[in-house]
């Protein structure tokens, strides 16, 4: 699990400011909100608090999230809610791609994201990175210019940094990727423990 502290936040916001992917901003930003899978009258609600750039949220995502989609939010059991953690300036930046699709498109680029982490955000250029990420919402159908205003709206990249220390601060999450089932706060697992957690929830 990744640890979380002030210090990398306050640079994360400075850096927001002085990337080249912020080189234009808009007037204002609309509240952002999390996004969500499943039935929203399922029992068991869940919350996954994960950063786009966290190796322990990308092995999450593959060795448990597809079992837990198949098994329990497919199949009504459970609503999963993500919610977005900002360890440096290419998580806050993979957060905005993957939002700039909107609903339809936000888990599906949520999921190469986690699948292809290795590769976008392997380099130590802002530029390649911000590059890479194009590259990915193009390949989701988004249009080069409609990217490019998403990764350059300042004000929406303040409002997300926002949202996320104050989600964060609210449920005393310390690292990624932590998890609530129905309220109460897990870290990192394997499957097979989540999945008994979740039964146990759906049995009351």
């Amino acid at each position: 699990m990744l640890k979380i502290n002030r210090r990398a936040l306050i640079a994360l916001a400075a850096a927001t400011a002085v990337s080249p992917a912020f080189a234009e901003t808009t007037p204002t930003a609309p509240e952002p909100t999390d996004f969500s899978l499943g039935s929203p009258d399922a029992k068991v609600k869940m919350v996954e608090y994960a950063s786009f750039t966290c190796p322990h949220c990308a092995q999450f995502h593959a060795d448990v999230f597809g079992k837990l989609k198949k098994d329990y939010i497919d199949t009504g059991k459970v609503y999963f809610t993500l919610r977005e953690v900002y360890f440096d300036r290419y998580g806050l930046w993979a957060a905005m791609v993957a939002r700039c699709g909107g609903e339809m498109r936000y888990f599906g680029i949520h999921d190469v994201l986690f699948d292809t982490q290795q590769e976008w955000a392997a380099s130590d250029d802002p530029t390649v990175v911000v590059n890479n990420l194009k590259t990915i919402a193009i390949a989701a159908g988004m249009e080069g210019s409609a990217v490019d205003a998403c990764l350059n709206d300042g004000p929406m990249a303040e409002a997300l940094i926002k949202r996320f220390e104050t989600n964060m601060a609210a449920d005393e999450v310390k690292g990624t990727p932590t998890i609530f089932v129905n309220g109460t706060q897990y870290s990192n697992m394997p499957y097979d423990e989540l999945k008994k957690i979740i039964d146990a929830e759906l049995a009351k």
